[in-house]
């Protein structure tokens, strides 16, 4: 399966890739045409493996916190979240390799009160600042026990656009997609002192699926 959101990138590579080869064909000699379409086709499929969407086996409990993106564990630590839970928090941060499935879901279920986009930098995206100085899509869950779960997309030195489709007063629904993260990035989620935090720096992340977070009051 692959991710509608990609569909428009994947699209133009493809037809960049028609071009290239038929100007290689046309106007350049034997060896190097097929070394230059061998190129041309790998990124095709490169890019199509990028956008890659594969079904997730969701948690089935309301107190469940899960990864919202695949990838690694790099920050478990104690911040000050000022924007919307408003005071002492855990950050759990997941770096997404260009490797990893890009595709993004709701890490819990609740009711969408904030949500704000920022234009910034673009700081690689497992480095400490990146989650205040990179181009980057802010949200505010309220959870059905009243928890206040804040998550975040940030991109990196490779991902130059963020894509989300949800809004304000939206309900969502745990591991359900949201958005996606082009070409490289991060993603924080960040939780107050009621939740019981589930994995640590070095942990591998599948969205959807590994919990990293149980409400426990």
């Amino acid at each position: 399966m692959i991710a509608r959101d990609g569909y428009s990138t994947i699209a133009l590579v493809f037809l960049v890739t028609v071009l290239v080869c038929g100007f290689a064909f046309y106007f350049l000699e034997h060896w190097f045409r097929y070394v230059l379409v061998l190129a041309m086709v790998v990124l095709t499929g490169l890019t199509i493996f990028f956008f890659r969407d594969p079904d997730r086996n969701i948690p089935d409990a309301d107190e469940l916190i899960v990864s919202p993106a695949d990838g690694k564990v790099v920050f478990v630590k104690e911040i000050v979240e000022p924007v919307y839970i408003k005071g002492k928090a855990t950050q759990i941060s997941i770096f997404l390799s260009p490797l990893n499935v890009h595709v993004n879901r709701n890490p819990v279920s609740g009711s969408l009160e904030y949500v704000k986009y920022h234009p910034g930098e673009y700081l690689m995206a497992w480095t400490e600042h990146a989650s205040e100085l990179n181009e980057r899509a802010d949200f505010g869950v309220l959870h059905p026990s009243n928890t206040k779960i804040f998550f975040r997309q940030i991109t990196g030195f490779l991902a130059r656009r963020i894509v989300y489709n949800i809004q304000e007063g939206d309900a969502l629904k745990a591991g359900e997609r949201f958005g996606i993260m082009k070409f490289g990035s991060r993603m924080d989620v960040v939780v107050p002192g009621n939740v019981e935090i589930k994995v640590k720096p070095g942990d591998k992340t599948v969205a959807g699926e590994s919990v990293i977070g149980v409400i426990i009051a």
